[in-house]
């Protein structure tokens, strides 16, 4: 199974009609670039969302990704962040694609809540998040709003055209279908080779 195979555009489209809004929903290890009305949805446990924008033209993605499990607690870069890279430079590329300027980006974070703790010695939730952060900083993309780590699953709303990021703590839904939505994912990304070079759009 190759990388990309494990990262892919999301298709799973509906009328949301709190919103009275075409709405797509992103599952883990998939993503979505729009220059409309939309609103992006997405339900975070463990894994992390990045919603970038360029705010000048209107222009915003969301994608939903978890770095796979290192054998080192404290491995950030390496061959398991070379995956959480590829995520994102794929959200960014599309971007630009669409028109975006990349010195114009901005993010929102999301996710990484501590709700697959028990599965594994590290937090993946801690992880994905540092590992979001240490991107947007390295590639000097501002953060102007986050909500990182914490025990609870997310449910985001991103409207792209506006930018506008609604985030619902799910404190009272039962974990197991995300749990297990996540469990799946980690199996598909762990048994994937990590590709070597990711092609930028400068």
């Amino acid at each position: 199974m190759s990388e990309l195979a494990v990262t892919a555009l999301a298709s799973n489209r509906y009328f949301d009609r709190n919103f009275s809004s075409e709405a797509v929903k992103i599952l883990p290890g998939e993503y979505f670039v729009a220059q409309s009305n939309l609103v992006l949805v997405t339900v975070l446990g463990s894994c992390v969302s990045a919603c970038i924008r360029d705010p000048g033209m209107g222009i915003g993605g969301l994608n939903h990704f978890m770095l796979p499990q290192s054998g080192q607690a404290d491995e950030v870069a390496g061959t398991s962040a070379r995956y959480g890279i590829h995520a994102m430079e794929l959200l960014i590329n599309q971007l630009i694609k669409l028109g975006a300027r990349r010195s114009n980006l901005e993010a929102k974070v999301f996710g990484g809540g501590n709700v697959l703790s028990g599965l594994t010695t590290t937090d993946v939730g801690a992880r994905n998040a540092a590992f979001v952060l240490d991107f947007l900083a390295t590639e000097k993309i501002r953060v102007p709003a986050k909500d990182l780590v914490g025990p609870y699953p997310r449910k985001i709303y991103f409207f792209p055209a506006t930018g506008k990021v609604l985030v619902k703590t799910l404190k009272t839904l039962h974990n197991s279908t995300i749990v297990e939505r996540e469990r799946h994912y980690r199996k598909r990304i762990e048994s994937a080779p990590v590709s070597g070079d990711v092609e930028l759009f400068l």
